[in-house]
């Protein structure tokens, strides 16, 4: 096992990581920007180290500085979080050259699920059901005109090296598809340095259903049941729950085989997600898989009683998984609420001064935030503040049980979006659990 991990992360993320790495003995070392040399990772790792100035590609996006932390700080390990280097091939692969364990899959992995057109192909390959669309990035905008005809209206256009909901549009009729097609390619030049486009039909009234997986060196690979992630808004989840409501037993379990013989198709090791579109007759599309572990981790880890934190770390250092799938057990239901520093109605940021914070608590609630009280929220990076989790025997009551929570909480100072949960909670839609991907957009317009 290792002795010491770095972690190359900030927030709430970065604090998950250190306390599983405590329980577990090992000392962490927090790579940090200038910006959050005052927050609570910070001053709770066992030791810290700047990485540069506030700015992500000064700091977190830096690869040679956050190997060069590693190095001097004698770690033998990276624990990348979510978002940032944690999907970067490049980056594993600079770990790996350096003698660093990369806590995570394979850079083979994370360059062939990366690319989300070759991931199509792959999961094609593997059995697993796609939309329909381009097989290949797109290479002109005739090409995208014909493979949009092809596939029917609507259609959407989406970045190959994509994620985090930017590099996308929907096209609803053919005389807008060029110009989506241009304005797609230059996004996602912009934000992920490549501009390779696919073009997908675009399922209307969909559910956004992933499965979380693990796979061992030894090629052992199990599911930990699926998520619904449906509440989303700009392509962006904002609540999550395990399991999903309201899916026939015969979808469930075709999801499940899916997103491992996706898994076993690149012979993932670590923890990873595998991420399905749900049409109305349960019919199921494989979108693409997440290297890396999920904001959303917690509500899978409330009702499996795993920690993939752990699992991670275990698998990294070369350990066996240890059960099969029929030792993983399910109980009750879990829902997380990501709450951001955001205003409810429009969702624009703010950034600011807390000068009040008052998690909520009691039986069934978790809360994973690196809030305190005077802390200053940044302008330079993602606005979520925390997530509050809650756990009950059956969905009705883990309802309850996040309305009651979110009403406990308090955050002064900045705004936050839980009014936009507790409407989102009230809505008959998701009470009776057939929200889908376009019901953010009725609810909040």
């Amino acid at each position: 096992m290792f002795h010491k991990i770095l972690i190359a992360n900030r927030g709430e993320i970065a604090l998950r990581i250190m306390r599983t790495c405590r329980e577990m003995g090992i000392r962490t070392v927090i790579a940090h920007s200038t910006a959050d040399a005052q927050s609570l990772p910070v001053r709770l790792a066992d030791e810290t180290i700047c990485i540069g100035p506030d700015a992500p590609r000064a700091s977190y996006l830096n690869m040679p500085s956050v190997i060069s932390a590693a190095v001097v700080t004698d770690s033998e390990a990276i624990h990348p979080g979510y978002g940032f280097l944690s999907e970067n091939p490049t980056f594993a692969d600079i770990c790996r050259a350096s003698g660093l364990t990369f806590i995570g899959p394979s850079p083979e992995a994370i360059r062939l699920m990366g690319d989300k057109a070759q991931a199509r192909v792959i999961a094609k390959q593997a059995g697993v059901p796609v939309v329909p669309g381009s097989e290949l990035p797109l290479k002109s905008e005739a090409e995208a005109l014909e493979v949009a005809d092809e596939a029917g209206y609507p259609v959407i256009f989406k970045a190959a090296a994509g994620g985090g909901g930017r590099g996308m549009r929907i096209v609803r009729e053919r005389a807008a598809a060029a110009q989506a097609f241009a304005a797609c390619q230059a996004e996602a030049g912009a934000a992920f340095g490549s501009s390779e486009i696919y073009c997908e039909k675009y399922i209307e009234q969909a559910r956004h259903v992933e499965v979380q997986v693990l796979g061992d060196r030894n090629g052992m690979r199990v599911h930990l049941g699926e998520r619904d992630c449906s509440v989303q808004r700009r392509h962006q989840k904002l609540i999550e729950e395990s399991p999903a409501p309201s899916l026939p037993a015969e979808t469930r379990a075709g999801l499940h085989r899916a997103a491992l013989l996706a898994a076993a198709a690149v012979n993932y090791v670590s923890a990873g997600t595998v991420e399905f579109l749900v049409d109305a007759e349960g019919a199921f599309y494989f979108i693409e898989m997440n290297t890396r572990i999920q904001v959303e981790h917690p509500v899978t880890e409330w009702i499996t009683g795993l920690d993939l934190i752990r699992e991670q770390i275990r698998i990294a250092a070369g350990e066996a998984l240890g059960y099969r799938q029929d030792g993983v057990r399910f109980d009750g239901h879990a829902i997380e609420c990501r709450v951001n520093a955001e205003d409810p109605d429009t969702f624009v940021p703010s950034a600011g001064r807390v000068t009040a914070w008052v998690p909520p608590g009691g039986l069934g609630v978790r809360v994973d935030s690196h809030l305190m009280a005077g802390y200053s929220v940044p302008p330079f990076y993602d606005s979520l503040l925390g997530k509050i989790i809650v756990r009950g025997r059956d969905r009705a009551e883990a309802i309850d049980r996040m309305r009651r929570a979110l009403q406990e909480t308090v955050i002064e100072g900045v705004k936050t979006t839980i009014p936009f949960h507790l409407k989102t909670l009230s809505d008959p839609a998701f009470i009776e659990g057939r929200f889908t991907t376009a019901d953010v957009g009725r609810l909040h317009p």
